[in-house]
């Protein structure tokens, strides 16, 4: 596990995404169009005010580890995870959007998070810790499954 667990990106995240996205250029098409989304969420991620910033890294560390088959990409602006299909099933959106008092946490109706008749879609998010980044893993895993 990185040993930055809070405070955004370590240093070895950011050199694997780097090399990530050169990767899916070198793919074609397809993949520069892949690439230039994840460049798109790690662009608007930089441009969130630091604690909204480290938030949204931590949540994009923690999606793509456990949901690697989900697309990153921006949606309304914000950061935002898709399916093979195009469809968002998860996104970020930092408090200084709306100006909020707290970022939320949001799946849209592509994720496999129904249970009954009622069940929540979106959390608020306002500090990260192992707990936050244990519950959000499972949600991205079911929501994925």
């Amino acid at each position: 596990m990185p040993e930055n667990t809070s405070d955004g990106f370590t240093a070895e995240e950011r050199a694997a995404m780097k090399e990530r996205a050169a990767e899916l250029r070198a793919e074609g098409k397809k993949g520069a169009k892949q690439a230039d989304g994840l460049q798109d969420v790690l662009d608007k991620i930089a441009e969130m005010a630091p604690d909204d910033r480290a938030l949204a890294e931590r949540v994009h560390v923690t999606v793509t580890r456990n949901a690697p088959e989900l697309i990153p990409r921006t949606w309304y602006g914000m950061p935002a995870y898709a399916n093979s299909e195009g469809k968002v099933v998860v996104f970020f959106q930092d408090s200084g959007k709306f100006k909020y008092r707290y970022s939320t946490l949001g799946f849209q109706d592509a994720a496999n998070l129904d249970d009954g008749d009622m069940w929540p879609a979106s959390f608020a998010l306002v500090k990260w810790s192992p707990a936050v980044e244990k519950k959000v893993a499972a949600l991205v895993k079911a929501a994925v499954s």
